[in-house]
């Protein structure tokens, strides 16, 4: 992820940048970290980290949002740099830009290491939209009444660790924080979502994004 790119990602649809901003600012709101850009031919892929663990041996499952956009020019890149570098320089792009100049300084994330299977993904069914929106804001609430008004970060941690951690019923062991990632990265319509799994990792699909989940606590493979 050491790859540094030089020349912009230039997209094949002005509309693509317009969503790429308002996925980058949905994902700065539930974690002001990094966004890890793969750029593979035609296709950018941009990672985001939605909730991992903080504290060795926390059981926070890591969620990972990903959204794919056509490049209008074929590019090879793997960087990781912070949301705020990228949102930045998509608050200066106009209606009709097409281009996103690269931060020049990369960040080390321990999530942007752990890469989820290309290959070998079992379709377990779906999840209505509205079930996962329904799963995700009963978290959320549930979270806010255990967290008090002014907690440690080892409280909020073993919150969401407790609440997001959990399984999602009927989701053969999806973790109920990947409802949360969905909702508040704006994944969810009126629609559903194909649930995959892979070993540890599940992927949640739609149109709008996808959803990727390992279970089990800790970062490593």
């Amino acid at each position: 992820m050491s790859d540094v790119l030089t020349q912009p990602f230039r997209f094949a649809d002005p509309q693509d940048l317009a969503d790429l901003r308002t996925y980058v600012t949905r994902a700065k709101a539930v974690d002001d970290g990094a966004i890890r850009l793969q750029a593979s031919g035609s296709v950018l892929a941009a990672y985001v980290c939605v909730l991992r663990p903080r504290l060795l041996g926390e059981a926070t499952p890591t969620i990972l949002g990903l959204r794919t956009m056509a490049l209008a020019e074929p590019a090879q890149a793997d960087v990781t740099v912070t949301l705020a570098a990228v949102l930045d320089r998509l608050a200066r792009a106009g209606e009709s830009d097409v281009e996103l100049p690269v931060p020049p300084s990369t960040v080390t994330e321990s999530w942007a290491g752990v890469g989820a299977p290309r290959s070998g993904w079992e379709l377990l069914g779906s999840l209505t939209d509205s079930a996962l929106k329904d799963a995700a804001q009963a978290g959320m609430a549930e979270v806010a009444q255990i967290v008090p008004d002014k907690p440690g970060a080892l409280i909020v941690n073993n919150a969401r660790a407790s609440v997001w951690g959990r399984d999602l019923p009927g989701a053969g062991g999806l973790p109920t924080g990947a409802a949360f990632a969905a909702l508040t990265l704006g994944f969810l319509g009126s629609g559903e979502h194909q649930l995959y799994r892979a070993g540890r990792w599940f992927r949640l699909s739609s149109p709008r994004g996808h959803v990727l989940a390992r279970s089990g606590a800790g970062l490593g493979l």
